[in-house]
């Protein structure tokens, strides 16, 4: 899988028509006539509107080429080391910085102007600042340009590098220039790479991919290389020398032994032998090429001791706990006969194979597999043959397995009965229940005239009540304790507090009483005070009861006449006497009031069982509930079934000639 996919990065317009873009959408998308008949609120939300839009645009535009561009500190080191190998990371993290001090600039002039449009005074004023807002801006994209133009310029050329997995299974070629590199890359994969008879035909690296083993292996063909230091070397070396120093791979050296690459063997060994620490800890194999050309046999001594001395240096890159052996490491091939070439294949991707296999076997991650599976070898424990033995009693229950009928689907069941729309297919007849024979059975969904879901939890209209008694107990206690104040009430003494409380308790005692039997009452008919026959609430009775507590009752009494009289002390106040009440020489308009009355719950709040989270989402729901009916309403429909349709130009009203004087009725 991929990580890196550069062609998706947006393309970065040039100053100019960065501007043009921007400045065309903002006169597309907002409003275009002002008049200066309106009022200059009006006039500077109009401007302020274009500043703002205009800001966000460019703060888009800008975010997007920042975000979509790769960090270097970010990606994986590959990628990092080959951008700055091809575009210098210094040069493309400053122009990365200049776009992003250019987004910063344009909000802080869109903040400043709005500031000064929010106080602008005339049309021509608010004109003016708006123009100025938008021309800074533009200076502002114009002063990058340079940027932007080298930004794209990098991004059409990302766009053209292979896509690299820096993590898959991967084989890399390396070399001198034209020693077979690119042959062997079209030979083995589906790669069409240029092979020419000269160097440096391949100028960047290029990707296959293989199979081996039902698995899917990543070849890379880098340029050549030439024996020389690392400062000396152009950046075409220096991207094969990234990819041999971050990808874990297989490499393959290439060896021209034939030397008609223009090379002689004793330099492409010194080249070897110098970038040879980049092979460690790799699968290494060396490949002498072009032996349709010369033989590894006919070479000369002191090429042999070469070539020996390469291979003894591979041998030494074998990671300890590795396969010592010499086969795989030193491989011959022609290109040009396919001789060899799938050998040289199969040899690297074996070896890759078995390092990364190695590598997980070392890893953490081996110690949660080791308990689901468990490979028994057996020691012989004699030279007799044990061939392989299959009880004869298994081979029968095979023999009959194979004979039986294969089970019957819900297809063959309905072809049997008739065929589609004749045969139904019965979903009941999996369900697990106690009896096979209640399978088929009808579910009631009504039982004694309710619902068979409210038989589910018997018990939750006794819990509702519960917490609703609970509930309106304590609400009640608080409510009397409110109410319920007698003047001066700090000055009380212990036991007239005590004597209080139990008043107070007692009073809310009777209040949740009859709540109750107010509740259960379902259809029984309220009785008035007056046919109260058993007396209960009357004042003497009251007055009776506090004084046996000790307490005068005189104040409480007079208390509870003055709250049944109030509101009719009220209404009989004269007009003469209202006019006679003032405070400081100032007339009050201020009714009477001897008790509270209850307030109505507002709109907005949310009441239990009415299934809202909270007050914003009632809001919510009953704005949306207006809004719906605001149409039907507005048309004069009855109902939303209504689909009446009206005389649109009743006749009564547009027939006839009208004389003078008679427009104004209309």
């Amino acid at each position: 899988m991929v990580q890196y996919n550069f062609k998706k990065i947006t393309v970065v317009p040039p100053g100019k028509d960065f501007i043009d873009i921007i400045l065309s959408r903002t006169q597309r998308q907002t409003p275009t006539v002002v008049h200066k008949g309106y009022a200059i609120n009006r006039i500077r939300q109009f401007y302020m509107r274009k500043v703002r839009y205009t800001q966000q645009n460019f703060y888009e535009k800008l975010s997007t080429i920042i975000d979509e561009f790769p960090r270097l500190d970010d990606i994986h080191p590959f990628y990092g080391d080959l951008l700055h190998v091809l575009y210098n990371k210094d040069h493309y993290k400053l122009a990365l910085g200049q776009i992003n001090t250019a987004r910063n600039i344009v909000a802080k002039i869109s903040k400043d102007y709005l500031r000064l449009l929010k106080y602008g005074d005339t049309l021509y004023r608010c004109k003016c600042l708006k123009v100025a807002a938008l021309g800074r801006m533009c200076t502002v994209i114009k002063r990058i340009s340079p940027s932007l133009a080298y930004l794209e310029q990098i991004r059409q050329h990302m766009a053209r590098l292979p896509s690299i997995d820096p993590n898959t299974r991967t084989i890399l070629i390396c070399g001198y220039p034209n020693v077979g590199k690119s042959s062997f890359m079209n030979k083995v994969t589906r790669a069409d790479v240029d092979v020419q008879p000269y160097a440096f035909t391949t100028k960047s690296l290029f990707v296959g991919h293989a199979d081996y083993k039902y698995l899917r292996y990543q070849v890379i063909d880098t340029p050549g290389i030439l024996d020389r230091p690392f400062e000396d070397r152009n950046i075409i070396e220096m991207c094969s020398i990234t990819a041999l120093a971050h990808l874990r791979a297989a490499v393959l050296f290439f060896l021209d032994i034939s030397g008609s690459c223009g090379y002689t063997i004793a330099q492409q060994a010194a080249l070897f032998h110098s970038i040879k620490s980049l092979f460690m800890n790799k699968p290494l194999v060396i490949v002498c090429n072009k032996t349709d050309l010369q033989p590894l046999d006919g070479l000369s001594e002191e090429d042999m001791k070469l070539v020996m001395e390469m291979k003894s240096e591979a041998m030494k890159t074998i990671p300890q706990g590795g396969d010592p052996s010499e086969e795989g490491v030193l491989l011959t091939m022609s290109a040009l006969t396919d001789e060899g070439v799938m050998a040289v294949k199969n040899a690297a991707c074996e070896r890759l194979l078995e390092q990364r296999v190695e590598i997980k076997m070392k890893s953490k991650k081996i110690n949660d597999c080791l308990n689901r599976f468990h490979v028994a070898m057996p020691k012989p424990r004699d030279n007799r043959e044990r061939p392989t033995c299959i009880p004869e009693a298994v081979l029968e229950a095979q023999a009959v397995a194979a004979a039986k009928e294969k089970k019957k689907l819900e297809r063959d069941l309905e072809n049997e009965n008739g065929g589609a729309g004749v045969y139904s297919v019965s979903l009941k007849k999996h369900y697990i229940l106690a009896n096979d024979e209640w399978k088929e059975d009808i579910l009631p969904e009504i039982l004694d005239g309710h619902n068979v879901a409210d038989f589910l939890d018997p018990d939750i209209l006794e819990r509702c009540e519960e917490l609703e008694r609970e509930e309106g107990l304590r609400l009640e206690e608080a409510a009397a304790q409110d109410a319920f104040m007698i003047d001066g009430h700090d000055e009380l003494t212990k036991e007239q507090r005590e004597i209080l409380g139990q008043i107070r308790k007692k009073k809310a005692m009777l209040i949740q009483e009859h709540r109750m039997k107010k509740r259960t009452a379902e259809s029984r008919p309220i009785v008035p005070r007056k046919f109260d026959k058993d007396r209960k609430f009357t004042t003497k009775r009251m007055g009776r009861q506090l004084s046996s507590m000790g307490v005068d009752p005189s104040a409480a009494v007079s208390r509870v006449r003055s709250q049944s009289r109030g509101r009719k002390r009220e209404r009989s106040l004269s007009r003469a006497e209202g006019d006679d009440m003032e405070i400081d020489g100032q007339h009050s308009n201020k009714k009477l009031r001897t008790r509270s009355r209850s307030k109505s719950r507002p709109i907005e709040e949310v009441a239990p069982g009415e299934g809202f989270k909270d007050s914003a989402q009632k809001k919510k729901a009953i704005k949306k509930s207006r809004d719906s009916v605001k149409n039907r309403n507005k048309e004069a429909r009855r109902g939303e079934a209504d689909r009446v349709i009206p005389t649109l130009k009743p006749k009564h009203l547009f027939s006839g000639k009208r004389g003078n004087g008679k427009t104004s009725r209309r």
